[in-house]
């Protein structure tokens, strides 16, 4: 082949994939992933090989972010169809390496359909025993690696500086590191990616952190609690600012700071009437009725009447206000306000021209 056709060979094949991976969980990563799907107007292939979120719908098993994406942007692809599996044990039995990296090649796209963006696991180590982690990812598919990094800014340097110095990346082209929720973003351009692309690191986006990326929507909590909507369908979208336990009078209640706070969950039991009541006077997001018991029906008929979510649930207080503690707030298909905000955003923060540089982009996602 003539030498001046290897550059658009090269396009081709390496510039439009990318392999997306984080050096610690919950980097934000796929919250990038769906920043970067807006800029470009939803015109890409999504693929998640190792999956770590397995949810299922009509017994079919799928990844959360492979659901997320495909149902945000209308891709074409079925969730399923975007990772090889979830279980160790099961990807040892199916694949060895020569046909694991062929089954990953079955799974890059023919034609125009986008660029490639593959995501991988939590973390750098996340699949690295069944040949899945972000790096081995990159090599079988003649990927371009972004490194997605968030935390504290000493955090984020070490991260990085560690990958640099101590990560086999031989056979890996790096596009650049990503520093991700940044609380100071002029600090760490100027105090701290200087030193990055030093080390041979180009930073190509510092992006802010955004307080209302953080908050669950009421639907995503209800999901996980595994419950079941009385009233306040219309208000599902809302987001839980903070938690309240009803497990006093509502007296002490309404004399509690917390109570009065603006788009509040609380967790009673259903027969607690006043303490529902209450809530439904105030400005509350939610209310999430444990033990499975049914408040009055003129309680039902109040809550309907204000729009607020009644929502019942078999687990205790105790145990429900655990769950809820524990959630990860992950991006859900109906919160059209944060992937808005995570499409205006990635266009203003991430270098979108350098990170893609094969890919015809709008005019208005360029990145500083």
């Amino acid at each position: 082949m003539p030498a001046s056709c290897s550059p658009k060979v090269r396009e081709v094949a390496v510039m439009d994939r990318l392999v997306v991976g984080s050096t610690s969980r919950g980097a934000g990563k796929t919250s990038l992933l769906v920043g970067i799907a807006r800029a470009l107007g939803g015109k890409l292939v999504y693929r998640k090989p190792f999956g770590d979120r397995l949810v299922y719908r009509r017994k079919v098993a799928r990844d959360h972010d492979a659901a997320l994406l495909a149902a945000l942007f209308g891709l074409s692809d079925r969730p399923e169809e975007a990772t090889l599996g979830f279980e160790h044990v099961k990807l040892r039995y199916m694949y060895d390496d020569e046909t694991r990296a062929a089954r990953l090649r079955e799974m890059v796209p023919q034609g125009d359909s986008g660029p490639l963006l593959v995501e991988a696991g939590a973390d750098l180590a996340c699949g690295a025993s069944v040949g899945l982690d972000a790096v081995s990812l990159a090599r079988d598919l003649a990927a371009r690696l972004l490194l997605v990094a968030a935390g504290s800014e000493n955090q984020v340097m070490d991260e990085l500086a560690f990958v640099r110095r101590r990560l086999d990346l031989r056979g890996v082209e790096l596009a650049g590191v990503v520093a991700n929720k940044m609380r100071d973003v002029e600090n760490f351009r100027t105090a701290h990616a200087p030193e990055l692309e030093r080390l041979g690191l180009p930073v190509l986006g510092v992006v802010p952190f955004h307080e209302p990326l953080t908050r669950p929507s009421v639907a995503f909590v209800v999901e996980r609690l595994f419950g079941k909507v009385l009233t306040g369908d219309e208000a599902l979208g809302r987001p839980v600012q903070n938690v309240f336990i009803g497990a006093m009078s509502a007296d002490v209640a309404f004399r509690s700071p917390l109570f009065r706070h603006p788009g509040k969950l609380i967790l009673t039991s259903g027969d607690r009437s006043d303490m529902v009541l209450a809530a439904l006077e105030g400005d509350t997001a939610c209310v999430v009725l444990t033990n499975n018991v049914m408040p009055p029906a003129n309680i039902v008929a109040r809550a309907a009447e204000r729009g607020v979510p009644l929502v019942l649930v078999s687990q205790d207080t105790f145990q429900a206000a655990k769950q809820v503690d524990d959630l990860e707030p992950l991006l859900t298909a109906g919160e059209a306000e944060k992937v808005e905000l995570l499409g205006r955003t990635v266009a203003e923060a991430v270098r979108l021209d350098r990170l893609l540089p094969g890919t015809p982009l709008p005019r208005a996602a360029g990145g500083a």
